[in-house]
């Protein structure tokens, strides 16, 4: 049977998987697409993606009824493969390991984008998300403050008890909180803007990372128009993401104006102003499922481990 692997990777470990694999040559526009299929209970997801030694496939569940129950609004597994016979080499906890890649993602982006002294973090939502992105966060930039904004009091404490742990100054905002931030982060399942975009300032980062669908979205146009924009892939961005998608059907944008990708960021050739907030929308991609995956996989044995067959 296919070992089981623990996920047990650092964000900062995360993190440098995710830019060494897009520094190793990986073209994010050429990564295969994500099926979605709809259920009674939700959404199912297919992710597929391979890269030179590893491929890899996550099969997620997206049930917007779960958290009500008690369980995990997102579901699945990872089955890593190696690359060139495809064999199976070990199954991850396909949530679990969304919960980490996805912040890194993130946090490699900011890692760009925020302003080095970035101290004061906007954090919309309180969920496992909103927990890894402060942690990766607090990985990659010097923060001293947290406001989280969510919809019920009781998590926004939880999470801003949370963050005074880590030595951060946190406690429960409003939206209007984004006046004062260096870096805001949408992670939430909002399908409407979550603040006025006017109010941010020019020398702040935001990241909205809590859709994947071209009808929802964080933030609005407004921000999105007044920012320099980045995205994992254009390909992708354009057809999942309604943070772009909605102006862009609105005419607000046009489809020719600058979209760095990712890529172009890790390697230094997207340009990054300081005269307007940078913009940074993730939908999650395959090759981020695998490049985590394989880090994980090969930090395992690096250990001498061998994972337990289930």
């Amino acid at each position: 049977m296919t070992p089981v692997l623990p996920l047990d990777l650092t964000p900062a470990q995360a993190v440098a998987a995710l830019a060494d694999t897009l520094l190793g040559g990986l073209d994010p526009e050429l990564c295969p697409p994500r099926a979605h299929v709809p259920v009674p209970a939700g959404e199912l997801l297919l992710m597929p993606a391979a890269d030179g030694r590893y491929a890899g496939v996550k099969t997620a569940g997206v049930v917007p009824a779960n958290p009500g129950r008690g369980l995990p609004r997102i579901t699945g597994s990872y089955l890593l493969l190696d690359g060139p016979t495809l064999q199976p080499l070990a199954l991850l906890d396909g949530a679990a390991l969304t919960a980490l890649r996805t912040p890194a993602v993130t946090a490699l982006a900011m890692r760009r984008l925020a302003a080095p002294e970035a101290g004061h973090l906007v954090l919309f939502g309180a969920g496992p998300q909103a927990y890894g992105h402060l942690e990766a966060l607090h990985a990659v930039r010097p923060l001293t403050r947290v406001t989280v904004v969510a919809r019920s009091a009781a998590p926004a404490e939880a999470l801003a008890a949370h963050a005074r742990t880590l030595g951060l100054a946190a406690g429960v905002g409003t939206p209007e909180a984004v006046a004062g931030a260096d870096l805001v982060v949408c992670c939430t399942t909002a399908r409407s803007p979550l603040f006025d975009g006017r109010l941010v300032p020019e020398h702040a980062a935001v990241a909205a990372v809590g859709s994947h669908r071209p009808d929802a979205r964080e933030v609005d146009t407004a921000l999105v128009v007044r920012s320099a924009r980045y995205v994992e892939a254009r390909a992708v961005a354009l057809r999942e993401a309604g943070d772009l998608v909605i102006p862009l059907a609105a005419g607000d944008l046009t489809a020719g104006e600058p979209l760095a990708n990712l890529s172009e960021l890790v390697n230094g050739t997207a340009v990054v102003p300081t005269d307007r907030p940078r913009f940074f929308k993730g939908v999650g991609m395959a090759w981020q499922d695998l490049a985590v995956a394989a880090a994980q996989y090969e930090t395992h044995l690096a250990r001498g481990n061998v994972p337990e067959s289930t």
